[in-house]
């Protein structure tokens, strides 16, 4: 058996099943685990949730923030329209109601006590501890799965508020907790979240930090994975392993085997469905 996290798919279909053929993937016996935003901007977002859902507990996969916005618009929300086709394939399938569920039952964690690994798409605050965020990530996905979750795709955007306080309640708490996992790239040095940064750490104002270099992060003893920030490369650096190697912009998509010591990076080099400078 083997076990490997792979980085952001964005709807490279192609480009994912290229990799599981060279790292001989096996559903019977071997585990995939996902870091998040399967879909969006690449052509074949409605092959990928087909496929990735049809591996049942073969594959783990947790929520990014395209695939919330896949969610939003599958609930109505028309606050940031998208009318790209591959999210629209997806809209208009016959299974759309099936993969759309599926997706919205995905959790925002996934914590393995036995290999030692926490898996997030984005980041998480230096205010939490492990347990905490377990929790945290426990109260948006309850959320997510039940009754009242339309409501909750109409509160979503938004950049505040930026600082964790435990008294936060209702849609700020939801929100703040949900930018967090899915979103988070930058904090302050006094843990603040700078959700509008994007791009490479350098050039950076020295009070504008990646959110794993935090001096006070309660988690630096935890290993995590994590995508979200393709201009950070494959990179390991303070119990923290970054997977989305940007196969979207033609990186590569990686597979890293957590299974064995040292994790193992594999990679595939992509062909690029995208032009980074369409969406600076």
């Amino acid at each position: 058996m083997a076990i490997y996290a792979i980085g952001d798919i964005q709807g490279c279909f192609d480009e994912l099943r290229a990799l599981l053929e060279k790292i001989q993937f096996d559903p019977v016996s071997d585990q995939l685990w996902f870091v998040g935003d399967l879909v969006n901007r690449g052509p074949k977002s409605l092959q990928t949730l087909r496929y990735i859902s049809s591996l049942g507990s073969s594959a783990i996969s947790v929520l990014g923030n395209h695939d919330l916005h896949l969610l939003a618009l599958a609930s109505g929300n028309k606050r940031f329209k998208d009318n790209s086709d591959d999210l629209n394939q997806v809209l208009k399938a016959p299974d759309r109601d099936e993969l759309i569920y599926w997706l919205r039952h995905r959790p925002l964690m996934h914590r393995d006590m036995q290999l030692g690994f926490t898996m997030i798409h984005a980041g998480l605050p230096p205010q939490w501890d492990l347990d905490t965020a377990h929790a945290c990530a426990e109260e948006v996905e309850a959320v997510l799965r039940g009754e009242d979750y339309l409501s909750f795709f109409d509160q979503m955007y938004g950049n505040k508020p930026n600082r964790w306080d435990p008294a936060l309640e209702g849609m700020d708490r939801l929100r703040f907790i949900t930018n967090c996992f899915t979103r988070l790239r930058f904090v302050t040095r006094k843990g603040k979240l700078k959700l509008k940064l994007k791009g490479s750490p350098l050039g950076q104002k020295k009070k504008y930090i990646p959110w794993f270099s935090h001096p006070l992060r309660k988690t630096r003893n935890e290993r995590i994975l994590f995508g979200h920030w393709s201009t950070l490369g494959y990179q390991v650096t303070q119990n923290t392993w970054a997977l989305d190697t940007g196969c979207l912009w033609g990186g590569e998509l990686t597979a890293l085997r957590i299974d064995q010591e040292p994790p193992k990076p594999i990679q595939y080099q992509c062909a690029g469905q995208q032009d980074p400078a369409m969406f600076m």
